[in-house]
């Protein structure tokens, strides 16, 4: 077994010296070596005056641009001095409260690198709270301010945040708080809590960078948003919303709808999302994609409702697939192009059914759109190369196909007519396909443009002679011509 030197951690605690551990102060006195994070500590500057001695790690600070990088190189120096002789290392507040640090050193000491010694000092969250007067069992959370992100905020709890020592990293914050919160949101700026420097100062939280208070001894705390107004920017406030709409005492309509009635919804936002992107519409991309959020939100409400799914029943589904399908991203698997990507995916899924042979139209079918499963049946039959080997191959079969249409108009039977404009139909759905045209969608504009000139057609008639029998067919068309000038192709 390998001899390995010590490494004790020691523990500062958040304020002066009045406030350090006695059993803490005299492992410092005693010190042979010692080191410390940041000289900037009030307990650290008493201690020059009493004549002890140690060496900072505050010229690292200057070389990196990132903490996580300075945290790292501190780590390593202090594993490397080690293997020569015990040491000492001093931290602010407490070792095992929002110090990284001492959380790789920890990870080093469970791989067998280090032999570690903790000697806690006082966290700065007992004197947080006395400051604040808040009571942590209302919720709290404690978040690093150099790496934390939007998703990580609850703004129903307090919030406090470390490791917001200058403009430069209050800036990051601020910027990812108002993300969620408003700029004038009230904040407190906590300094030096629990000592004689004690000072508190609530500014807006777009003033939270410009304030001259932050320094090592900082702590920003956010108050919690108690109003569901305020927090609309949660996806837990917007399950809230769905679950008192559903609620005995909610929506009468709400509360009726099953899967079954929702399903015509689904479709029409889903088909008014696809509009807004064809118009490059940012804020009605917002506002359809917000009502494709309601119909699934709904469907998993009343899936949880009925006992037998719920939302965090489907997040886990779609994340474990996304994660499953994608070894490339989240393992050690190499792809070179989106093919590989692609055959991959069908690799996946047919192991994840066990590898039991599967029909390739199997799960090809979409009963509200008869288009998209003409499509969707001949772009699988396509993948296992039952297809044209160019465009030209289905404009000739849909040459084809045309012609028998028109005898059959001209000769056939009402049954034989529908069965050749079916062939019609699928043929040129295929045409699409070879040039990634989507017929869904190419209907969905087509009908609305149609829409839309004909109501500018029908609001010239009213203006006019008012009913539509007044009118000559060429003087419709007229209408109709000018309605694709003023509305183009909308």
């Amino acid at each position: 077994m390998t001899f390995m030197h010590t490494i004790t951690v020691l523990g500062l605690g958040a304020g002066d010296l009045e406030q350090l551990p006695l059993g803490v102060y005299k492992k410092l006195v005693k010190a042979q070596r010692l080191y410390v994070r940041t000289a900037e500590h009030p307990v650290l500057q008493e201690l020059v005056n009493e004549g002890i001695s140690f060496e900072s790690f505050d010229a690292i600070y200057e070389k990196h641009d990132a903490f996580e990088a300075v945290y790292k190189e501190i780590v390593e120096t202090l594993i490397t001095l080690s293997q020569s002789d015990s040491l000492f290392y001093a931290v602010p507040g407490h070792p095992l409260v929002a110090e990284q640090t001492v959380q790789w050193l920890v990870e080093a000491e469970t791989e067998g690198r280090i032999q570690l010694e903790i000697v806690g000092g006082q966290s700065f969250l007992d004197p947080i709270f006395n400051a604040l007067r808040i009571d942590p069992i209302e919720g709290f959370q404690l978040l690093d301010g150099t790496m934390f992100k939007r998703d990580d905020v609850q703004m129903s709890q307090h919030v406090l945040i470390a490791q917001v020592y200058d403009a430069y990293s209050a800036s990051d914050v601020k910027l990812t708080l108002m993300e969620k919160y408003p700029e004038d949101y009230p904040v407190t700026i906590v300094t030096a809590a629990g000592s004689a420097d004690e000072l508190l100062r609530v500014v807006p939280l777009y003033e939270l960078d410009r304030a001259a208070e932050l320094n090592n001894l900082t702590t920003i705390y956010v108050p919690p948003t108690n109003k569901r107004e305020a927090r609309l920017k949660e996806w837990s406030t917007f399950r809230e919303i769905i679950a008192m709409l559903r609620a005995p005492e909610g929506c009468p309509w709400d509360r009726e709808q099953t899967h079954e009635t929702l399903k015509k919804y689904l479709i029409e936002e889903v088909h008014e999302f696809l509009q807004a992107v064809n118009d490059q519409d940012d804020d009605g991309m917002i506002e359809e994609l917000g009502d494709i959020l309601l119909q699934v939100f709904l469907h998993a409400q009343i899936g949880e409702d009925d006992g037998y799914f719920s939302l965090e029943d489907v997040l886990e589904s779609v994340s474990s697939k996304m994660i499953r399908r994608h070894p490339h991203v989240f393992g050690d698997v190499k792809v070179e192009s989106s093919e590989d990507v692609l055959r991959n995916w069908q690799q996946l899924k047919s192991e994840e059914k066990g590898n039991q042979h599967i029909l390739v139209l199997d799960g090809q079918e979409r009963s509200e759109s008869s288009l998209l499963t003409s499509y969707n049946f001949q772009k699988a039959a396509a993948k296992v190369g039952f297809d044209w080997p160019n465009a030209e191959g289905a404009w000739l079969k849909f040459e084809e196909e045309w012609k028998e249409f028109t005898h059959e108009i001209n000769a056939g039977t009402k049954a034989s007519q529908l069965d050749e404009l079916g062939d019609v139909l699928f043929t040129i759905v295929n045409v699409a396909r070879f040039y990634g045209l989507s017929p869904e969608e190419a209907m969905i504009h087509a009908n609305r443009k149609f829409k839309t000139r004909f109501q500018f057609v029908e609001e010239s008639v009213a203006r006019g002679k008012g009913e539509f029998s007044e009118y000559t067919l060429d003087e419709l068309e007229a209408f109709w011509q000018q309605a694709k000038q003023s509305k183009g192709d909308e």
